[in-house]
């Protein structure tokens, strides 16, 4: 009988050949403009802290939380595919950590067969723990679930080198000069014009 705690475990039935350390996947779901063009993604440790996947993947168009479900439900398909029997899960999603928990009710008919399809993924695991962080301490799933909507959209993100070194941002164009004078305050230019709502920075011409 295997061992249950924090009323977060969906025990199943035991796998002697299986994984029995733990195993700690960082998960997230975003879109852009909810809905949106969304994504997910996992970043998953070992039990010493190792990096052992990465998984990222772009929805098409639909809400933050059906992103942040299906990031849950990926972790937990691989931990299973991978014979990983003990999970604990990291999200940033409160929403969906106490729904999980049993805490909030599943209101929505969008996300209703995720969450039962979740809970049909996590029975299969010997032990299970979900857990709620602010997004500043899942920032590897965050960047994961950001690479997979900029992929899905074609936008190319600058990624961040192994060593931690930030990635050059394109140089940004320099700023246009026009010249003119001012009369009663107002300024006047010699030729050219602007567009309505440009900023501009006055430099006197002391020649």
């Amino acid at each position: 009988m295997p061992h249950t705690s924090s009323g977060n475990l969906f025990p199943g039935s035991p796998d002697p050949g299986a994984h029995s350390e733990w195993i700690t996947a960082f998960c997230d779901g975003g879109s852009r403009g909810n809905p949106g063009p969304a994504g997910f993604g996992v970043y998953i440790e070992g039990p010493d802290g190792e990096t052992i996947a990465e998984l990222s993947e772009y929805l098409g168009k639909t809400t933050n939380n059906v992103a942040e479900y299906s990031g849950l439900l990926a972790a937990v398909d691989y931990a299973v595919r991978n014979g990983h029997r003990r999970l604990r899960v990291v999200s940033d999603s409160e929403l969906m950590v106490k729904q999980i928990k049993g805490q909030y009710k599943v209101n929505s008919a969008d996300l209703r067969p995720l969450y039962d399809e979740a809970k049909r993924r996590i029975a299969r695991l010997e032990m299970f723990r979900i857990e709620h962080v602010l997004r500043g301490k899942n920032q590897r799933a965050d960047r994961l679930a950001n690479l997979a909507m900029d992929k899905g959209t074609g936008r190319n993100r600058t990624e961040t080198p192994a060593n931690g070194a930030a990635g050059r941002e394109p140089k940004a164009e320099p700023a246009k000069s026009y010249k003119g004078f001012t009369k009663g305050g107002v300024i006047h230019l010699i030729e050219g014009e602007l567009p309505d709502g440009v900023f501009v920075r006055i430099i006197p011409d002391r020649q």
